[in-house]
């Protein structure tokens, strides 16, 4: 997720008249097991750069959590809102990452590109030891964890992209990306109703489709959770929390579509999920930064998220959630933990 999604560093995103555009052009180097890119495997090498609040940053925070990279690749946390410059480590004392050593993203893309013109997007792979960035292709980072750190990889990791699936995850991911992960921006920071009616249309209409999908088996692609999984769910967990009102993607609540709905419930409620998600930090970013749809700054207090731990109905499908040898991750480690203020699972327990 970029800091300015189409490179207006004041903040706006919306330009009148215009349909929204992300911007795809990333830095698309990549870290490897053989180092043939340039840029080899290393555990304790590199660092994740992330935000809470981003639902790019999000999948990341989950893959890493899923197949126990944590020792391996150390993750710097950035602050939920940002200035026009970029993100900001303002979480940690004195307001710099402890191990980069610096208070703003911005500092270890010039590291490497002085010049660096565009947005300053999470999640982004830094090397420690020369502070500067290595790439921010949020679509490939979360494939190469999953094939290309097998060595670092915990006992009983799930295999999130198995090669019988691949040709299908990737058509499913595309296909998710464009109409419901970009849906809900193409429709929020649309420049005209034309615009604006044409990306609901089209958004609602591919929610309609997962809802039909979900009614036959528990994960996207059959009974065990996959890259295509860790995708989707990020959109849907802020979709009631942000995108229905604040996007205006107000057809209904996700919560009164039954597939869609549990299967997201379920997921919070699943190791790796739910104890990623910053309920608060994800209100913050939206309703703070994007002054173009919300100049007061006000953030809502509601709606109450512990309605995600309530029960689910997913069970009822054929369950092999970890796929053969796979088991739940760990727990989170104490320093990783979101605040239990900011999240329904670390008040209730769970």
């Amino acid at each position: 997720m970029t800091t300015q999604e189409s490179h207006d560093q004041t903040g706006s995103y919306v330009h009148a008249g215009k349909p929204f555009t992300r911007d795809m052009n990333y830095i698309d180097d990549r870290i490897t097991a053989d180092g043939s890119s340039g840029w080899q495997v290393e555990a304790g090498r590199y660092r994740l750069a992330v935000s809470r609040a981003c639902p790019w940053a999000n999948r990341t925070i989950i893959v890493r959590r899923l197949l126990g990279l944590e020792d391996a690749l150390s993750m710097a946390v950035a602050g939920p809102t940002h200035d026009k410059r970029s993100w900001t480590f303002d979480l940690d004392p004195g307001g710099r990452d402890p191990v980069l050593g610096i208070e703003r993203l911005q500092e270890a893309f010039f590291a490497r590109f002085p010049d660096y013109p565009r947005g300053i997007t999470v999640p982004a792979f830094v090397d420690v030891p020369s502070g500067g960035v290595v790439t921010n292709d949020f679509s490939q980072i979360t494939l190469d964890l999953e094939t290309e750190w097998t060595e670092h990889h915990r006992e009983g990791a799930p295999d999130l992209y198995p090669v019988p699936l691949r040709a299908q995850i990737d058509e499913l991911n595309h296909w998710v990306l464009h109409h419901v992960n970009n849906g809900v921006y193409k429709t929020g920071f649309a420049g005209s109703q034309e615009d604006y009616e044409a990306a609901y249309t089209d958004l609602w209409e591919s929610l309609d489709v997962l809802e039909d999908r979900l009614s036959r088996s528990r994960y996207l692609m059959g009974s065990s959770i996959t890259e295509a999984d860790v995708r989707l769910f990020p959109t849907l967990v802020r979709f009631d929390l942000v995108y229905f009102s604040h996007f205006k993607a107000n057809r209904q609540p996700l919560r009164t579509m039954p597939n869609l709905w549990n299967y997201t419930k379920d997921l919070f409620q699943t190791p790796g999920f739910g104890d990623t998600v910053d309920v608060e930090h994800i209100k913050q970013h939206y309703y703070v930064v994007q002054t173009d749809l919300n100049p007061t700054q006000i953030v809502p207090v509601g709606p109450d998220a512990s309605i995600l731990l309530e029960d689910h109905d997913r069970d009822r499908f054929e369950t092999d959630t970890w796929g053969p040898g796979g088991t739940a991750p760990q727990p989170p480690k104490a320093e990783e933990v979101v605040d239990p203020a900011h999240t329904p699972l670390r008040v209730s327990g769970r």
